[in-house]
């Protein structure tokens, strides 16, 4: 019987609490590994030397399976909790059905439209520039993200991190993880404005 509603942050979080209690070191070394294995030998998956994109349906259907009941079986792990949260089939179903059919970010002439691709997709592939989660310093962080706001082929930016914020480190979980974030958006837009694309999504 199919989910009648995708999960919710709060059921997220309900389960994590209440997921089973399992070392980093287990779930890396040992839950993951032996599934994968098993996994691979049940679908019967196999890939040639320099394959790492299948084309043929059948590996393609296999691999979806595989990586369905990897999910339903073995599910998510939070590191900060230490904790497994568990899914089953159907709620992954309901979810895939969920899923939005398109993405919309940016405004204006600059806006960039999300769409879903499939093998040789007519579809124009969005490109999106920036360091990506790169640590990046106080005094280069516009200049970088105006490189790439600059660029005619890019539909959208990924900011960097910065590292510290008024010469302070931009330690996690303090206030001035914060105060970075803050910043990293205010010399975002100030690097959009200067590149003249000020409605560039990011």
């Amino acid at each position: 019987m199919a989910a009648t509603r995708p999960l919710t942050v709060i059921d997220v979080y309900e389960r994590f609490v209440k997921g089973k209690k399992v070392p980093e070191n287990e779930w890396d070394y040992t839950i993951i590994p032996q599934n994968l294995t098993a996994l691979k030998e049940k679908y019967k998956l196999k890939f040639e030397p320099g394959q790492s994109v299948p084309e043929d349906n059948e590996t393609k259907n296999a691999l979806f399976q595989a990586g369905l009941e990897m999910l339903s079986t073995v599910g998510f792990y939070c590191q900060d909790l230490g904790r497994v949260m568990h899914v089953t089939e159907e709620e992954i179903w309901e979810g895939i059905k969920k899923t939005p059919k398109k993405l919309i970010l940016g405004e204006g002439r600059d806006i960039a439209r999300f769409y879903p691709r499939h093998g040789n997709s007519p579809v124009k592939p969005i490109i999106q520039g920036g360091p990506t989660g790169s640590p990046v310093s106080e005094e280069m962080f516009i200049k970088i993200m105006q490189s790439y706001a600059q660029e005619a082929v890019v539909d959208d930016l990924v900011d960097g991190v910065m590292d510290t914020v008024e010469g302070k480190k931009a330690k996690s979980g303090t206030p001035y993880e914060i105060r970075a974030t803050m910043q990293e958006l205010r010399m975002t837009k100030e690097a959009r404005t200067r590149a003249g694309r000020p409605g560039l999504g990011v």
